[in-house]
């Protein structure tokens, strides 16, 4: 078998072992005689599954007791707007921190629900680091941050204090890279295909005291009281996904949690930001201090040669390497389930290639 490195930005890389589990279970789970994909998920069988997802999730990110875990669908994007008709129901007001394009869409997909307060902004330097915000509006529903840029390479290296508002954060490509204390947090969502699974799941942790206000004329499928009361199945959910989600789960228990992982991930990011450090042709893009470990982002300065770089690391086994196509140059994602041994097989390629065309 020859799997090649895949630095895609999501969908991204499983664990291969979790894959091979995935494979051998494919036509047969546990003796069930089918497979997951065409179970009902009304089985006592498949309520074990899902079960047990939440109950390794949560002990992956103790999570206290006060908050529900919801398995839902239409990705992050549609939390865009599940989270102003479910929370600003107050004084119809929540303040954003924009510091990359999902923020951004975020506050304005808010917006058409009331009154969205964007406190602060890193667009003057491209959203190439996180603002540092200590005030906010005293009569917000909600504070809104996207925890990790995708985009930019950028996450945040402060959870900021909201006092008693609520806060808000969109995990979607730094969930599970790093213990976070979830108390801090009001809501927490994050679709599943950077760390945690394939695409078409997303993760919903809402504490409980935030349940129950959805304003009227909210959807009943984006409604989170509906979706805790029924155990994220008032609908089919995701059935395959949550299953993947859940062996990736097992699989990070079984290696230590995510303090191990932490400690991999920022040896993964060290050994190719330091490189990128020292090279005289590629360099990063993010200010230090905000420096993702999920999306290392850097250029050589001539589009023409970033895109023979990308072309030739394809054709390397390096896959998935082009930046986001709205700001060009290279972005390596390297979340969980990337091995150093690719990180490390990419910098010797950056190297070589350096040698050769500085």
């Amino acid at each position: 078998m020859n799997r090649i490195f895949n630095f895609s930005a999501g969908p991204s890389m499983l664990p291969l072992s979790v894959l091979e589990k995935a494979a051998s279970e494919m036509t047969d789970f546990e003796g069930s005689g089918m497979s997951v994909m065409e179970m009902s998920h009304r089985t006592p069988v498949y309520q074990g599954i899902i079960d047990e997802a939440e109950s390794n999730l949560r002990k992956l990110m103790n999570i206290p007791d006060n908050y529900k875990v919801l398995f839902l669908q239409g990705g992050a994007t549609q939390q865009f707007s599940a989270v102003p008709l479910n929370l600003m129901n107050k004084n119809r007001k929540a303040d954003y921190i924009v510091s990359g394009q999902f923020s951004k869409k975020a506050a304005d997909e808010a917006a058409k629900y009331g009154e969205v307060n964007v406190i602060a902004s890193s667009k003057d330097r491209n959203f190439a680091y996180v603002p540092t915000v200590n005030e906010f509006s005293p009569d917000a529903d909600y504070v809104h941050i996207c925890y990790n840029n995708t985009i930019f390479g950028t996450v945040y290296n402060y959870i900021p204090d909201t006092g008693d508002i609520p806060l808000v954060a969109d995990m979607s490509s730094g969930i599970l890279s790093r213990p976070i204390d979830v108390s801090k947090f009001g809501l927490i969502y994050a679709g599943a295909q950077k760390n945690m699974g394939p695409s078409g799941l997303t993760v919903v942790i809402v504490r409980e005291d935030l349940l129950g206000n959805a304003r009227e004329g909210t959807p009943v499928m984006l409604d989170y009281k509906v979706q805790a009361d029924n155990g994220s199945m008032y609908n089919t959910p995701p059935c395959y996904s949550i299953y993947v989600a859940g062996l990736v789960f097992k699989w990070l228990l079984e290696t230590g949690g995510l303090e191990a992982r932490e400690k991999i991930n920022i040896e993964k990011a060290n050994l190719l930001y330091d490189f990128l450090d020292e090279s005289k042709l590629f360099s990063a893009t993010a200010d230090k201090e905000f420096r993702s470990l999920m999306n290392v982002c850097f250029v050589t300065g001539d589009a023409e040669k970033d895109k023979e770089f990308c072309s030739l690391a394809s054709k390397a086994g390096f896959v998935n390497l082009k930046g986001h196509r709205s700001v060009g140059g290279m972005r390596a994602s390297i979340y969980n389930a990337m091995p150093i041994e690719g990180v490390e097989k990419l910098v010797e390629f950056m190297r070589n290639y350096e040698k050769e065309n500085a």
